[in-house]
């Protein structure tokens, strides 16, 4: 990775020939800049030629990598965005976990919380076959969790496309296995879902729509979505006041 503060750039590029070539090298058409306030500006973004002081990073993800942020509302070029798309691989986030060692991973705890019966395990006690779930999704009852998934909220693909990419292994793992962003759920709903954010898909249920949007809020001021809490805050506040609106 290339770090370069602007100001050592501004010195190399008056003195004579190593002017030529480091210049040259410095202000090449991949060059990303993080401005003073942390925002990454590749040569797509709007504001690229204005960005004047800055520290220079070879990649976007080096500089996002680094503490620095997208400009608000601006979505990297296609090029880039395909080759995060290429690079997504679900086991980077790892898999369920066992915090407590009582051979019952997320997923079963998670079940086993959230029934509202007593619930009937496997064989071993490690697995959560019975209960009853209501699925905020689709406000319908389930008795086997078989027919559960359990979503996560924020989806991985969608977080690792909007920066979890640059986490470390250990808070991609945090993050998947965090209660705060799972829900026991109807699995052919879940499916349909896929990767969407909460401009392209809400839950079938158009009565959890506003709790859906304010959980999905909190998750991401939890783990630094910065420039997409705004956007979900503004649908958020719609969606709930039309919801106020209809119950009354």
């Amino acid at each position: 990775m290339r770090v370069v503060p602007f100001f050592i750039v501004a010195v190399i590029a008056c003195c004579g020939g190593f002017a030529s070539v480091s210049s040259a090298a410095l202000f090449s058409d991949t060059l990303v800049k993080q401005s003073r306030s942390g925002i990454c500006h590749d040569p797509s973004s709007p504001y690229y030629n204005r960005t004047k002081n800055f520290t220079a990073y070879d990649t976007l993800r080096a500089c996002l990598a680094d503490g620095g942020r997208l400009p608000k509302g601006h979505h990297p070029n296609e090029r880039t965005h395909q080759a995060s798309e290429k690079s997504y691989e679900r086991s980077a986030f790892g898999r369920w976990l066992d915090d407590d060692n009582d051979c019952m991973n997320t997923r079963h705890e998670l079940l086993q919380q959230l029934s509202t019966r007593s619930v009937t395990y496997s064989q071993d006690g490690c697995r959560v076959t019975r209960g009853r779930w209501l699925d905020p999704y689709t406000d319908r009852t389930f008795l086997s969790s078989r027919d559960l998934d359990i979503d996560h909220l924020v989806p991985l693909k969608w977080a690792w496309d909007n920066g979890a990419d640059t986490w470390s292994d250990a808070k991609r793992q945090r993050f998947a296995n965090d209660p705060v962003n799972l829900f026991a759920v109807d699995n052919s709903t879940n499916r349909s879902k896929g990767a969407q954010g909460p401009q392209q898909w809400l839950p079938p249920h158009a009565g959890f729509h506003c709790q859906y949007l304010t959980r999905y809020q909190r998750v991401l001021k939890t783990y630094d979505f910065a420039d997409s809490v705004q956007q979900v805050a503004i649908q958020r506040e719609q969606v709930c006041r039309a919801g106020a609106v209809a119950s009354r």
